[in-house]
């Protein structure tokens, strides 16, 4: 081997251990990365038409038990995932069995000091189906009511100039 070969080799050794490192350092599990979409080039978009949903995971990590997909929350950790953390995982669980053919057993919430990993169990993909028709529902039907009391949220929402029921 050359000199350049083995410069190269101990390069590319020590790049993988700082990825490995910065990995760990993140909470995230061991495996290859498939995907991310934290702020650099953004990973492509996952599409299910039969259920009208598309979008794409923080992280979706090849591991052997199968792609894990990873929503990446910047606060700090709750006692449990909020159910609409859970929810949005699930639909990422729901969007690359879909798009991918795949099945994931689980996925990750990673907030700032702690990991969730959340079983993605029938039970859980059956709720999904019923929010996601819930809210079809409510579209059609034009009649969205406001789901919180957290006047922070209300003052970031999208729709609050012609929301009738917004807070202060």
């Amino acid at each position: 081997m050359t000199l350049t070969g083995l410069l190269l080799l101990v390069l590319a050794v020590f790049l993988g251990g700082i990825g490995w490192l910065l990995r760990r350092m993140a909470g995230l599990p061991g495996g290859a990365v498939v995907a991310e979409d934290l702020g650099g080039r953004p990973a492509p978009v996952l599409r299910a038409p039969r259920y009208g949903l598309s979008g794409r995971p923080d992280v979706l990590i090849r591991r052997p038990e199968g792609l894990i997909p990873v929503e990446v929350k910047s606060g700090s950790a709750p006692a449990r995932p909020y159910d609409s953390h859970r929810l949005q995982l699930a639909a990422y669980c729901l969007l690359v069995e879909e798009a991918l053919g795949e099945r994931p057993p689980y996925g990750l919430i990673r907030y700032r000091d702690r990991t969730f990993r959340v079983d993605y169990t029938e039970a859980l993909r059956e709720e999904l189906l019923g929010v996601l028709e819930a809210m079809r529902r409510d579209l059609v039907y034009g009649e969205a009511h406001r789901s919180h009391a957290i006047p922070a949220r209300c003052r970031a929402c999208g729709f609050r100039p012609i929301c009738e029921e917004a807070l202060e």
